[in-house]
């Protein structure tokens, strides 16, 4: 325990200094390694960060951090689940930071065995082997699907290198780019929650214990957007031209579908589950207008649910650990007697409501505003899937954190921990600060976009 919080200290403060130090004056790929692996094939350890990757890098540190010191009171087999947990924390690090196509993908893959094992192991125990074997079979059929797009281009390119930086200029053809978009976009698509690929997450969330559940929605779910992103949209411009008004339909089905299911549900932790689907169907809106305004807001909302849901399912663990149901019905009035989580989860709500002054607005505000500009029509029914969303989640709030007491927890001491109360503090510090002062990151991520929009040309 004792060192996976040291690491994770660790991993916090170089990341946020890397974040802070980055010269956004000069742009492109910074703090970069490239050592030779294995050099026949094409294939280097090549890692750097910009203008998009340092921001997610930036949220798998802190979500790692704070999901952590919620796994304190984790009891069994200590060792090994922190152990896997720096695990999956390290892999998703790797996608992040990689140049290399091959390694990315490699990085991806090491995700998959930590995240089945913690699920099954320390899981919810009526659902850990559903959710964990759904999910691990989901994410197998995506990684098959990406693994072929990567070695099509790898092949196609003629280059014999995964350095993608060079797959930038290989010059696709049309044909080829239509073709292999499809795999690589759907293979680390269904990562991200893509409709009608999504069903996995909210199970495989609900099973999770609430550290990983914490990662999964916020990490995990965006280094399949960043994936299709980085691969998918970057190596195969023309592809992403042609595919981008299907993607738009997908992605306005997740935004309102997921909002739908997540006003209907009873569970407290799937109500959470949905809601992450629908919030990356916003992602995923955001990268198919294909303009400035629609992919900066995409990588805003992708920063801004990671710290948002990570917080929500941090505050539903603290509320299942003390009350040991997670059923909506045999909840209420818990503010009065859990103050820290009814707060968190006020502000968090506030956040994924798209209200101003919070970081979910200064997100899905460019991301309207570039959809609008790419279909209209889009933009429209979208604002549906914001309006339900305010729909379910004051209904939630009132249903847990106000009303009628259960008496059953009226005697119990339901207080939060410190470690607790430092991960609520944390994460709503985020959301305000950046909510108020969205200069932290807006030109960063627009410097990296912008980068894209050269290549992809701006649709």
């Amino acid at each position: 325990m004792g060192i996976a919080t040291s690491a994770a200290s660790l991993d916090l403060l170089l990341t946020g200094w890397v974040y802070f130090n980055y010269r956004l004056d000069i742009g492109g790929y910074q703090f970069l390694e490239h050592i030779e692996w294995v050099p026949q094939l094409g294939i280097s350890y090549y890692v750097g960060a910009d203008g998009i990757s340092l921001p997610m890098l930036l949220l798998g540190a802190i979500v790692t951090f704070c999901g952590v010191l919620v796994s304190w009171r984790v009891d069994e087999r200590k060792r090994e689940y922190f152990a896997f947990m720096m695990f999956l924390a390290g892999s998703v690090q790797g996608v992040f930071a990689a140049l290399d196509l091959f390694m990315l993908f490699f990085f991806f893959e090491l995700a998959v065995f930590p995240k089945y094992l913690m699920i099954i192991i320390w899981g919810s125990p009526k659902t850990r082997e559903y959710g964990g074997m759904k999910l691990t079979l989901y994410l197998f059929i995506g990684s098959m699907l990406a693994l072929l797009g990567a070695l099509a281009v790898y092949s196609g390119s003629g280059l014999r290198t995964f350095d993608m930086l060079q797959l930038e200029k290989a010059g696709f053809s049309v044909d080829f780019q239509r073709w292999w978009f499809v795999a690589l976009f759907l293979g680390f698509g269904i990562l991200s929650g893509i409709f009608p690929l999504h069903s996995w997450a909210p199970d495989g969330h609900v099973a999770a214990p609430t550290a990983i559940s914490m990662l999964l929605a916020g990490v995990e779910m965006k280094v399949g957007a960043y994936a299709a992103l980085r691969v998918a949209i970057v190596l195969l411009p023309e592809g992403a031209r042609w595919w981008a008004p299907w993607i738009l339909v997908l992605a306005t089905i997740n935004v309102v579908y997921g909002a739908l299911i997540a006003l209907i549900q009873s569970d407290f932790k799937y109500v959470i589950g949905f809601s992450s689907v629908s919030h990356m169907g916003l992602v995923m809106l955001g990268f198919a207008s294909l303009n400035r305004e629609g992919l900066t807001g995409a990588g805003l909302q992708m920063f801004s649910h990671g710290i948002m849901t990570a917080l929500f399912f941090a505050i539903v663990g603290m509320v299942y650990d003390r009350t040991h149901t997670r059923e909506i019905s045999q909840l209420g009035g818990l503010f009065k007697l859990m103050p820290w989580a009814g707060t968190g989860f006020i502000v968090a709500g506030l956040v994924s409501m798209g209200m101003p002054g919070f970081s979910g607005f200064i997100a899905e505000f460019p991301i309207m505003m570039g959809v609008w500009q790419a279909a209209p029509w889009a933009a429209m029914i979208a604002v549906l899937g914001v309006l339900i969303t305010a729909a379910y989640i004051l209904l939630v709030v009132r249903r847990v954190f106000f009303g009628q007491a259960n008496a059953e927890y009226a005697s119990l001491n339901l207080n939060i921990h410190v470690q607790d109360k430092i991960v609520i503090a944390l994460l709503v510090c985020v959301i305000i600060l950046l909510g108020f002062f969205p200069s932290l990151m807006s030109p960063l991520i627009q410097s990296g976009m912008d980068r894209v929009l050269t290549l992809v040309g701006g649709a």
